[in-house]
């Protein structure tokens, strides 16, 4: 619903790679902007900004050289939708945090363990010789 791996993702990699790549994230329903994503970016010194969820159908730019999908709906969706185009499609698995429960720490937690995944694939991705300074 890209309203809280997918934003991460997109934060992160606008931080961490260069402003040349076009970085854009959207959902395959729309949701609801997250206030736990916001949190455990403003604790990386990232924003949302104004941005808010959005789908596929609702991209200004259709066409990309690499989809990345980090749940199983999406990456189902993405490869039906790129099926006669010429773009490679990964697959980056990442918990859904939204089914922590707990106190409000067991759930930061997991947001957290979500933006580190995030913070660690995109690096292994992107070496350092397209990437911008690494995010600690």
């Amino acid at each position: 619903m890209n309203a809280v791996r997918s934003p991460m993702a997109e934060a992160l990699a606008r931080r961490m790679l260069p402003s040349a790549i076009f970085v854009a994230s959207a959902g395959v329903r729309a949701g609801e902007r997250d206030p736990f994503v916001d949190a455990v970016l403003t604790e990386d010194a990232l924003s949302l900004g104004e941005r808010q969820p959005r789908t596929m159908d609702e991209l200004e730019d259709d066409y990309f050289d690499l989809i990345v999908t980090l749940a199983p709906e999406a990456h189902h969706a993405a490869l039906e939708l790129t099926r006669s185009l010429a773009v490679e499609v990964e697959y980056w698995p990442m918990p859904d945090p939204t089914d922590a429960g707990g106190t409000r720490e067991h759930i930061m937690a997991a947001y957290r363990d979500v933006r580190e995944r995030l913070k660690a694939r995109i690096a292994r991705r992107f070496p350092a010789s397209e990437a911008k300074t690494p995010v600690d």
